[in-house]
């Protein structure tokens, strides 16, 4: 009788061997984020030319993404349910499709069938002793793409840590296995400025003792993180973290301990970051990764006593509306976690979701804070949703305001420069501030 390591073995393949299972017509989904496997997509990008009508389905991915670019139409299509850098140009013009969807409800997606999954590419720890991989760096949507997927070509990577919680995939689940050791995709911290700075320092203030946060993407979470150095006791249930976090864990002031769920664990669907972070999620029984329906149900988040969520967005009318995922037409992004952790830090004990945003954008030119959104542009949070708003002029606090009151205050911590235009705005629309 064979082991599990000769079955294993069986597997081994080429890179060029493992891709040639892909046909065409098939769906085929990427592992996002920085765990994007390069390896497997360059050579599906090679093979190319003896493909028709594949279907790229992604959220977030690093990279070239040379699928996208034009000329590729005929042999991909990209179906976007999170745009980034790499796809943004191809959706808006029409070469690749967007998906509106709440980050949390993606999975059902895959099990539903309405977006089938034919192929999985990702990229995977080693196996353990018992035959078990880690999805590494991000659990995400992946684990439904997995367990959807008919074939699962999977790049064996040891540079990819070993991350604990319901972020495993057996061995014997995998169709074809390409081993190769390769630095993972990093994101370097965002640049700092003074504007992030005193955001970071208004939305500190918010934050009590014994808190759980969830914090998105960017400069502003970052410089949070900067002011929370005398916290005490504070938390993590998050869709992701990034490297600051690290450095609040190392010096005690995250640890856990007074969560009400996953008491002394740092909970999340994927990290965005650095090798620094990588080393540190590797094997640590501090972290728990769960698939993206589980981190991201506003039911589980609101079990967190004290949930902060901490959001950004591009711009905000005078009525408490939030854009963060287009401008005007264009695509820029996704919903993302964005609501989901609105909603689950609103029903919280003690919670607070929190959105911040600079006041202007382009050098001062344009107000953030508008009096109508841009034509097209998307309501990513609705304005019943909306609690706290905060920029580097303050904070402005909407719930259960009156349309009056929430012009009032938005414009109180608009940029100096655009509160006379606000104001008349306002008067104009009826309310008279």
């Amino acid at each position: 009788m064979s082991t599990w390591a000769d079955r294993y073995k069986q597997k081994l393949c080429t890179v060029a061997e493992a891709i040639q299972h892909i046909k065409s017509g098939d769906s085929v989904y990427i592992h996002p984020g920085n765990a994007v496997p390069e390896l497997l997509i360059n050579e599906l990008v090679a093979q190319a030319p003896r493909l028709e009508n594949v279907d790229i389905v992604q959220i977030l991915t690093f990279g070239e993404a040379a699928y996208t670019k034009p000329g590729m139409e005929k042999h991909f299509h990209v179906l976007s349910l999170f745009s980034g850098a790499n796809t943004r140009k191809a959706v808006n013009e029409g070469r690749a499709d967007f998906v509106p969807i709440f980050l949390g409800e993606i999975p059902a997606l895959f099990y539903n069938k309405e977006i089938p999954i034919d192929v999985a590419l990702i990229q995977i720890s080693p196996p353990d002793e018992h035959g078990f991989c880690s999805y590494g760096v991000g659990v995400d949507v992946t684990m439904a793409a997995c367990k959807m997927a008919k074939t699962i070509i999977a790049h064996v990577n040891p540079h990819m840590p070993r991350v604990l919680g319901d972020s495993f995939i057996h061995f014997s689940k995998l169709t074809h296995v390409v081993e190769a050791e390769m630095e993972l995709f990093e994101m370097p911290k965002a640049p700092m400025n003074e504007v992030f700075m005193k955001i970071g320092k208004y939305v500190a203030d918010l934050i009590e003792d014994s808190s759980t946060l969830q914090m998105g993407i960017g400069g502003i979470p970052d410089a949070v993180l900067n002011f929370l150095h005398d916290k005490r006791d504070l938390g993590i249930h998050t869709e992701m973290f990034s490297d600051g976090v690290v450095r609040l864990f190392e010096e005690g002031v995250i640890n856990n301990e007074k969560k009400t769920l996953h008491a002394g664990k740092m909970v999340a669907g994927f990290v965005l970051g650095t090798k620094y972070l990588f080393n540190f999620i590797n094997n640590n029984a501090v972290v728990e990764f769960h698939p993206q329906e589980y981190v991201n149900d506003p039911f589980i988040i609101a079990k967190n006593e004290k949930m902060i969520s901490i959001n950004s967005a591009l711009e905000v009318d005078l009525t408490g509306q939030i854009c963060a995922d287009s401008i005007g037409t264009a695509n820029y992004s996704g919903i993302g976690g964005q609501v989901d952790f609105f909603r689950g830090a609103a029903r919280s004990k003690g919670g607070k979701p929190i959105l911040t945003i600079p006041s202007t954008a382009k050098n001062d030119s344009i107000s953030r804070i508008v009096p109508t959104l841009k034509p097209g542009a998307s309501v990513t949070t609705s304005r019943g949703d909306v609690h706290y708003i905060v920029t580097e002029y303050g904070v402005a606090y909407l719930h259960g305001k009156s349309l009056r009151d929430r012009a009032r205050a938005l414009i109180k911590i608009a940029h100096p420069k655009f509160q006379e235009e606000l104001t008349r705005a306002a008067w104009e629309r009826g309310l008279k501030i």
